[in-house]
């Protein structure tokens, strides 16, 4: 394995969730290799219904930061409670919550659906496997083009007010906001639990 963000298990090894992001533009070019990356993941009976909203308007921005903001301080409550092992992450998250309308992009995964939701794995597992592989496309072309990113989803908590912000029709649902910048920190590899731990065979 190399240490280039261009090889995909260096890559793979090497994409945290980067929240602590720059207000600085990311150029259009950049934009699109990553909306295209996002692009070629697969979907359900390849219909090709993956839709993204990129918001990069200031008042849009922040009232999806309005939303976000209630959405996390519902999440973590006191921030004094946090278990110590947690406090690092806690920490992004409440800089993240605190500056998220300056993030140069926010990036909406959806999909559009040919009719409405009629029981709840359609909306959930169901949908999902064909809007997620893009998602992650995504990220690890952020990572490659040395942007940080992140999936987060706390605001989209009030769904109804997330799709009025984002004036999405009925039958387009959101499952994701994405900010995406410069990071301010430097990239690392994940940690993970060893293999030993999470993987079964067979059966549990």
């Amino acid at each position: 394995m190399t240490t280039d963000a261009s090889d995909l298990f260096y890559a793979i090894h090497n994409t945290r969730a980067m929240r602590r992001l720059k207000s600085d533009p990311i150029p259009d070019e950049l934009l699109n290799q990553l909306l295209d990356a996002a692009n070629q993941g697969p979907t359900g009976s390849n219909k090709q219904n993956a839709r993204w909203i990129v918001v990069r308007d200031p008042d849009q921005k922040a009232k999806l930061a309005d939303l976000n903001r209630t959405a996390v301080d519902a999440y973590i409550g006191n921030p004094d409670d946090v278990a110590a092992d947690m406090r690092g992450t806690v920490n992004a998250v409440m800089w993240q919550r605190d500056h998220f309308a300056e993030v140069p992009a926010l990036l909406i995964p959806c999909l559009e659906f040919e009719q409405a939701h009629v029981d709840s794995w359609v909306a959930g597992a169901g949908s999902g496997s064909s809007i997620y592989p893009g998602v992650q496309n995504l990220l690890l072309a952020a990572r490659a083009l040395g942007l940080g990113a992140v999936i987060t989803s706390l605001g989209l908590s009030d769904l109804p007010a997330a799709k009025a912000v984002l004036g999405l029709p009925e039958l387009v649902e959101p499952y994701a906001i994405i900010p995406v910048g410069y990071p301010t920190g430097k990239f690392g590899p994940v940690t993970r639990k060893p293999l030993s731990e999470i993987v079964h065979y067979d059966r549990w």
